[in-house]
């Protein structure tokens, strides 16, 4: 359900920005190989290759696409990071206080819900879509974050690397969302997009609250077995007690969180701007025809789902056998994850106009970045299971400025040029700069060990266990009595 989960969320979340393409009549140009100029909005861009790849746009009647202008289109486009990145923080907290399940399930229902609301709002005014998109992004800001809270109370501490990789889930639901968003947009029209996705979305989230639930002792079909098993090894794992409040101060200034919060939103600005920015690059430097295009830009999203899978995998194993420790471990995924794509761009900066070279070096420094859910992804589970979700909100709200930084990095480097490769070395410069300097933060201050304010004192001395943190076995011969 998670894996499915993550698909259909960036499903929702990039249905818009390639359907754009065919509602617009400013955008046919840029879909149909002419000047881009019109647009400064890189994503437009890098959406309308992908759909020209599967669909000729021509086909689609005048009569349903908007006269929306670049900057009535940018700023649909953009709106739904308003709310995305007001919920990052808060939808964490709230999943560590009332459950993983409601948060990420409720945020996929109403954003199903919105989508299926947009046409109407496209047909309104654009000024309804830029208020459905930032309450959609409202809405999904907070799914993220919600599933490490559920992991704590789910997953045996040696697996969870294994779990946590199902977010990248997210990068295979977008590859395989943009071929079949332009063929339902060739075969039917734009609407459909809106009508699948909703729809897939709402299916999926009614099935999530008939078979996900909040904790081990909340399932109705779980094995007493499988139950103990699980309440047991998270009990190990220190995960005794809810605090009744969030140690703001010791988080704040705990090194291994700043240590999670800088590789992240290094990691997250380097994905943003090569994936985001391949497609022009490929176009403006690399001569590539727009079906080439299309198909190499999805390339990345494959790979780095793969790499998160099979590193994953290996880093449980590498843990649970005792071939290395916790901290040991996330250290070493996360510098051969983050740091590996940083030495890849000053690669690229002297092989990068070499078609060969450049298409490899971005498909691979993509690939190896998929290894971060082995890496410092799930380490907030690692350091406070209890704060989990606010330390990955904490995280992902720095992250989520990452698309708007890298979009204006390169809008203002090539603004002047677009075709000179001399300013797109720049471009790989500041990338290989923010890789390794946010992958060396955590080699230094990351750790995987449990931190002492995962467990803060209750202000009023009582004892709140919860029923994730007492083992069945434990509850049992009080039941018996």
């Amino acid at each position: 359900m998670v894996i499915f989960g993550f698909m259909l969320n960036y499903a929702l979340r990039v249905n818009f920005t390639i359907a754009i393409v065919a509602m617009t009549k400013a955008l046919v140009s840029v879909a149909t190989g002419g000047d881009s100029s019109n647009t400064t909005d890189v994503l437009n861009t890098t959406l309308a290759t992908t759909v020209s790849s599967t669909t000729e746009l021509s086909v689609i009647d005048e009569s349903e696409k908007f006269e929306w202008d670049a900057r009535q289109q940018n700023l649909m486009l953009g709106s739904f990071f308003w709310g995305y990145v007001l919920t990052e923080l808060p939808g964490g907290r709230l999943a560590e206080v009332i459950g993983g399940r409601r948060v990420f399930g409720y945020s996929m229902l109403w954003a199903s819900l919105l989508t299926l609301l947009t046409p109407l709002a496209a047909n309104t005014h654009y000024i309804a879509v830029v208020i459905l998109r930032a309450v959609l992004g409202f809405f999904l800001g907070a799914s993220w974050p919600a599933i490490h809270p559920l992991t704590a109370v789910w997953i045996p501490p040696m697996d969870r690397s294994k779990f946590i990789a199902n977010m990248m889930a997210s990068s295979l639901g977008a590859a395989i969302t943009m071929p079949i968003c332009g063929f339902l947009i060739a075969t039917i029209g734009w609407q459909s997009v809106f009508y699948f996705t909703g729809g897939l979305g709402l299916l999926w989230s009614i099935i999530w609250f008939l078979v996900v639930f909040e904790t081990p002792s909340a399932h109705p079909r779980i094995s007493p077995e499988e139950r103990n098993e699980i309440e047991s090894a998270i009990n190990a794992a220190g995960k005794k007690k809810k605090p009744s409040y969030v140690p703001w101060k010791s988080i704040l200034s705990s090194a291994p969180v700043w240590a999670i919060i800088l590789t992240h939103g290094a990691s997250v600005f380097g994905f943003f701007t090569v994936v985001n920015q391949l497609p022009t690059y490929m176009k403006n430097i690399l001569h590539f025809n727009i079906k080439e295009n299309g198909l190499l830009s999805s390339l990345p999203y494959f790979g780095k789902y793969a790499m998160a899978v099979i590193s994953s995998y290996l880093a449980d194993y590498l843990r649970k056998s005792g071939k290395l420790s916790t901290t040991a471990t996330r250290k070493i995924f996360t510098a051969f994850a983050v740091m590996t794509p940083g030495f890849l761009m000053i690669i690229q900066v002297y092989m990068g106009d070499n078609r060969s070279w450049a298409v490899g070096i971005f498909t691979l420094s993509l690939f190896l970045n998929g290894a971060v859910t082995a890496g410092y992804l799930g380490n907030g589970l690692d350091i406070a299971p209890n704060f989990s979700g606010t330390i990955f909100g904490m995280a992902n709200t720095l992250s989520s400025f990452g698309g708007f930084v890298s979009a204006y990095m390169v809008g203002i480097l090539t603004i002047d040029d677009p075709y000179s490769y001399a300013q797109w070395q720049i471009v790989f410069w500041i990338l290989a700069v923010i890789y390794i300097t946010g992958s060396s933060a955590y080699v230094i201050m990351g750790t995987g060990e449990l931190q002492a304010w995962n467990n803060p004192p209750e202000k009023d001395d009582a004892s709140r266990e919860t029923e994730e943190g007492v083992p069945l076995n434990e509850r049992l011969p009080q039941q018996n009595k």
